[in-house]
């Protein structure tokens, strides 16, 4: 599987209109949601935003297979083909379904990632994972095939409300606690209340740079790319578990699934035990409480028990021996995911 061409781009257009006259591709669409055509798609060039174009809604109850038919119908009467490139511009929603839909159709044809938040910049752009959502589960359905290009703007990123800004980060942070106490100490240390947006734009460098480390070493998951599970087997679990009562982002997920595995990690994996609540501190000063009950226990537990990186029906952890050491495939007891449980429930009282 070859690998995406990186760009970080001053102007997205000037570099799509590049791509689209250097690359000699068929027909050209473009793919995106509500927020983004209001927000973003205005600041592209005529000739960009002249391109056919389907917009869908936001939000995670449109990453499903119901969308991607919609996506598969507009390209099927388009006349797309498989030497037409799909152009993705919104968040990680809409670059997963959309890198799903078009690695699909046809068998495949090309395309192109634009991320317009933080999280998709960082983590769901890059890699190529492509998903939908099915039976109450994140991506359960989906393929590894990577874009063409991504291309990365800081601009984009202006646009986005703290929520928003701050689930991207705490990806950022978990490529820091996983590969490189700098890149933690450079996060944890950034003022994020009033960014500086030319920084941030090399920040993201950095923290692409981390994925992107761990995915060209291992493209398909299989070996030390599960370095960058850390703090989803639990943060995914909290996040459907919040779907159908009061949805949390995907990155409060991820920040809170981190908090509960450094206690596992502390437990299992021989982690420092004052920078785990040092870091459980500073995580729940920025991202606040998610509270659980004892009683939520048992279908947050069956929850993880789904966790794609699972066999023989074994949850599957990533921990962390040190903030820049990642251990993977580690198996905790039952009785030590509650404590954690607990612990965490005990820090946010």
């Amino acid at each position: 599987m070859k690998s995406s061409t990186i760009i970080f781009a001053d102007d997205v257009s000037v570099e799509l209109e590049r791509i689209i006259a250097e690359t000699g591709v068929g027909k050209v669409f473009l793919l995106t949601e509500e927020n983004t055509e209001a927000l973003c798609v205005p600041t592209l060039s005529k000739r960009i935003r002249a391109l056919p174009r389907m917009v869908i809604g936001c939000g995670e109850r449109h990453k499903s297979i119901a969308t991607a038919e919609q996506v598969w119908m507009f390209l099927s009467k388009a006349g797309a083909d498989r030497k037409s490139l799909l152009i993705n511009i919104g968040g990680g929603m809409l670059t997963d379904l959309g890198g799903f839909a078009a690695s699909t159709f046809k068998r495949g044809m090309g395309f192109v990632n634009v991320p317009t938040t933080l999280l998709a910049q960082v983590d769901a752009s890059v890699g190529g994972k492509t998903g939908v959502n099915f039976n109450g589960l994140k991506n359960e359905i989906g393929i590894f095939n990577d874009p063409v290009f991504i291309i990365i703007t800081a601009g984009f990123l202006r646009t986005l409300d703290r929520r928003n800004f701050m689930s991207g980060y705490a990806e950022m942070l978990k490529h820091g606690l996983i590969k490189s106490r700098d890149h933690w100490e450079e996060l944890s240390h950034f003022d994020m209340d009033n960014p500086d947006f030319a920084k941030l734009q090399n920040i993201v460098a950095h923290s692409v740079a981390v994925k992107n480390w761990f995915v060209e070493n291992d493209p398909t998951e299989k070996n030390i790319r599960k370095s960058l599970n850390f703090g989803h087997t639990v943060g995914h679990a909290f996040e459907s578990f919040a779907f159908e009562r009061q949805p949390i982002p995907h990155g409060y997920a991820v920040a809170y699934g981190m908090m509960a595995e450094l206690y596992l990690s502390v437990q299992c994996a021989g982690f420092p035990a004052d920078d785990a609540d040092n870091i459980t501190e500073w995580l729940i000063q920025h991202y606040g409480k998610f509270n659980i009950q004892p009683s939520d226990y048992e279908p947050l537990y069956e929850l993880m028990l789904h966790d794609k990186k699972n066999d023989n029906n074994r949850i599957n952890f990533t921990l962390l021996a040190s903030i820049g050491k990642a251990v993977i495939n580690k198996n905790c007891p039952k009785e030590l995911i509650f404590e954690a449980f607990n612990r965490l429930s005990d820090s946010m009282s």
